[in-house]
């Protein structure tokens, strides 16, 4: 019989977020059950953020979002981790019948330790894709890092809670670093729940 060798524990990165009631109430009531869970399912002790408040992307789109992130160590494979994160967001009504709609849960993979993912290549085509392509169209894997972490305030503001250094494994700046690179107004647009 062949010895397995255990996956060693990654940091993991979670942005979370929803802008519309569930069955249990509005967005940061969900996101506090949703948090439960995550920890529950993987048996996690978890750093989480502030919830903050922020304009619907794109605008017009729906109601402001009630955004946060977690950051927790975790053993396993990040496919294994994606089926929890989806269970999650369908335990609680989460619906995917329209890219960038109004959603009561939103779990994003953010990163998976240093993980990149599949290839370096599709990471930099999904990273550079234009807005309008973004918008239309659906990866058919999981990409590791999100590849348009680094362009979002709603992301990175609650990520300076739970691990302002990480570092990204392909741009190598920090959280900090690439939150402070975003425009001016993105980061004035964040708020603090109140």
């Amino acid at each position: 019989m062949q010895n397995k060798i255990k996956t060693q524990q990654k940091t993991i990165l979670v942005a979370m977020g929803g802008n519309l009631e569930s069955e249990i109430g509005p967005p940061h009531v969900t996101l506090g059950y949703a948090i439960a869970s995550l920890r529950s399912m993987t048996n996690s002790l978890l750093r989480k953020s502030k919830y903050f408040v922020t304009p619907c992307f794109p605008v017009g789109y729906g109601p402001d979002y009630v955004n946060a992130a977690v950051s927790f160590q975790f053993q396993g494979e990040s496919h294994e981790l994606l089926a929890i994160l989806h269970r999650i967001e369908a335990n609680f009504g989460r619906l995917r019948s329209q890219r960038w709609g109004g959603r009561v849960l939103d779990l994003d993979l953010l990163a998976f330790g240093d993980e990149v993912a599949p290839t370096i290549e599709v990471y930099e085509a999904w990273r550079d894709k234009p807005l309008s392509e973004q918008m239309s169209q659906t990866p058919q894997e999981l990409i590791l890092p999100h590849p348009r972490m680094q362009d979002r305030a709603f992301v990175l503001g609650p990520l300076m809670d739970v691990a302002p250094n990480w570092r990204h494994p392909v741009s190598g700046l920090t959280v900090r670093q690439m939150f402070e690179r975003l425009p001016s107004e993105d980061r004035a647009a964040l708020k603090p729940l109140p």
